[in-house]
């Protein structure tokens, strides 16, 4: 059984804490007769769609949208995205993911966009009818978003959009698609926009496999039509758009990586005291209560950082890019090595498919790239203290 006391820190009020455990009791309910089928992981599509329904029939998919438009929140908060990828991760890596996509997809939207887009695309996010994406990344842009290739050409009435994008979460499955592109061949300004999977001229390429599966792909748009009433925020505005959408979202996949690491304790522990071995149990060896004393500590200290940041940008309403920064590269490495831990523990079994530590082992490594790699959350944390240095 997880320990529940980090509810009691500061960071959160009753709802917070009435949300993590209605949360809880429902995904041990209901996820795994959608999760832990024979064909859950074969058949990922199918799954991710079920998963979106159950999870928007249920009411958990209000929280990635404001009230104004079926949210739950007047605004996006920070504190209850972390805490339903926690521990929905926690659950199901899967569960997890769907979840996320549904804000990260729509996030722009609700941050930058129109009342009109608002109104036409989030209250259907918010019900589960419809899958959003986040189609940033392209093959030489990834962690260096300025060198992206894809383009914006105006007409007078409407936008075209040509390129293409890969790693797009969703890819495929998807009912639009929130997408950045250059304003000109030269131009280092980027713009945004929604395009819907029907748009003429927009295909997937390829479908990409990766060790934890999930609707991954390469998407082509080709002088896809955009009308103005589909662009978000001003024009030449859109690297501001993804990096304070990525400021949001950014502390949650910290709080994903969490939820596998307390998942991963957990079932380590229960190892540990069930294992015999050498006329005791496993936890009574020294060196696994070790182990497990350096497990405890990484969990406690990311759900720190985590909550920090999300409560500074609930609270105080400020950037938190340094703060987010923090969370995502301590949680995500750290949970790799809590998760590293527990399959040690579990010694054979562990790398055993099937035993949930070695899911967890292949789910936890991608959370280290996505969103910013760890190596550019150093970047951003070195930039962000020399700059606040400098001016105090």
């Amino acid at each position: 059984m997880s320990d529940k006391s980090y509810l009691e820190w500061p960071f959160f009020e009753d709802h917070h804490r009435q949300l993590a455990t209605d949360l809880d009791v429902w995904a041990a309910t209901t996820l795994p007769a959608i999760t832990e089928t024979d064909d859950a992981h074969s058949n990922v599509d199918t799954t991710c769609r079920n998963l979106v329904k159950a999870l928007g029939d249920a009411g958990w998919l209000k929280f990635t949208v404001p009230a104004a438009y079926g949210g739950t929140h007047k605004k996006l908060d920070v504190r209850s995205l972390c805490l339903i990828r926690e521990i929905l991760a926690k659950h199901s890596g899967l569960a997890d993911f769907v979840f996320a996509m549904q804000g990260l997809g729509s996030g722009a939207i609700s941050t930058f966009g129109s009342d009109d887009l608002k109104q036409r695309y989030l209250p259907a996010v918010a019900s589960g009818e419809k899958i959003a994406a986040f189609a940033l990344s392209e093959v030489d842009a990834g962690s260096d978003v300025a060198a992206m290739q894809s383009q914006f050409t105006n007409t007078n009435a409407s936008h075209i959009y040509s390129g293409e994008k890969t790693w797009i979460s969703n890819g495929g499955i998807a009912d639009f698609y929130t997408v950045f592109g250059k304003e000109a061949a030269n131009s280092k300004k980027l713009s945004a926009a929604v395009i819907d999977a029907d748009a003429e001229g927009f295909s997937v390429k390829d479908r990409i496999e990766v060790i934890a599966p999930h609707p991954l792909a390469t998407l082509t748009f080709d002088n896809c039509e955009v009308p103005a009433e589909n662009m978000i925020g001003e024009a030449g505005k859109g690297m501001g758009i993804a990096l304070g959408t990525l400021d949001i979202f950014r502390t949650t996949v910290g709080a994903a990586a969490l939820g596998f690491a307390r998942r991963a304790l957990d079932d380590a522990s229960n190892r540990a005291l069930d294992r015999k071995m050498f006329g005791a149990t496993l936890a009574d060896q020294p060196v696994a209560q070790m182990s497990l004393a350096e497990m405890a500590l990484d969990v406690d200290a990311s759900a720190l950082l985590i909550y920090r940041s999300a409560w500074t940008k609930d609270v105080m309403g400020v950037r938190v890019t340094r703060e987010a920064a923090m969370a995502k590269l301590y949680a995500t490495d750290h949970s790799q090595q809590v998760i590293d831990k527990a399959v040690q523990l579990f010694g054979g079994l562990g790398v055993t498919k099937g035993i949930k530590v070695e899911e967890l082992y292949r789910e936890i490594r991608a959370l280290r790239i996505y969103e910013g790699a760890s190596e550019v959350q150093k970047l951003v944390i070195a930039r962000q203290h020399l700059e606040n240095h400098t001016r105090n």
